[in-house]
């Protein structure tokens, strides 16, 4: 299911897409997208990032603890994605959120992680800057690996959900068409660590 979160505006060519739907096995079954970062809920801190790096526009895949979120979180003018299979893996996530572009006019999709909160603004815009085309493949890189956030032409999302499977997500997509793949060098301005056990709690604030 589907459904906007009040606001809108228009629709531009690439939307932000947010994958926050994990429980958060590792944290104690605390799901990521409420994890407190500089006094508001991880997603908020997400959401933010993605709007000043350049979309106007996001959809939010909810999946643990999805009423919660709602009810806590302040997302106005997101588009909130339910995915009930969310602990089937990320795939799960990146499927529904590219099936709740279709429609709205987007070409494409830029996708970022709730818990990556060392990614900021930064790096956001210099993925999007990099969109040219429904056929771009644009991947943010740190010190030359590919990571996110990843920028998928609407040229590209029936192949991606097709193989997008466990938390794999468009890994094997992505491999398969690295020749081309466009990679913008972030290491400079964002670092990719994950929040994924109680240990990574330091780096949020």
């Amino acid at each position: 299911m589907t459904t906007p979160h009040t606001g809108g505006g228009g629709t531009p060519e690439v939307t932000g897409l947010l994958l926050a739907a994990g429980g958060g096995r590792r944290l104690g079954g605390r799901p990521k997208a409420l994890l407190g970062h500089r006094g508001r809920p991880l997603v908020e801190h997400a959401v933010a990032v993605l709007r000043a790096g350049g979309c106007t526009r996001v959809h939010v895949v909810l999946g643990a603890a999805a009423d919660e979120v709602r009810a806590r979180a302040a997302l106005p003018g997101c588009v909130l994605v339910d995915n009930p299979a969310w602990e089937q893996g990320m795939g799960t996530s990146l499927r529904a959120g590219l099936g709740s572009l279709a429609g709205t006019g987007a070409r494409a999709a830029l996708v970022s992680l709730v818990d990556q909160p060392g990614i900021g603004a930064e790096a956001v815009a210099r993925v999007l800057g990099a969109y040219r085309s429904p056929a771009s493949l644009v991947s943010a890189a740190y010190d030359g690996v590919r990571g996110h956030p990843v920028l998928f032409g609407s040229a590209h999302w029936a192949g991606i959900a097709a193989t997008a499977t466990g938390d794999r997500g468009a890994r094997a997509y992505l491999r398969e068409h690295a020749e081309e793949l466009t990679l913008v060098e972030c290491g400079d301005v964002a670092e990719a660590y994950d929040i994924d056990t109680e240990a990574d709690l330091t780096h949020l604030e």
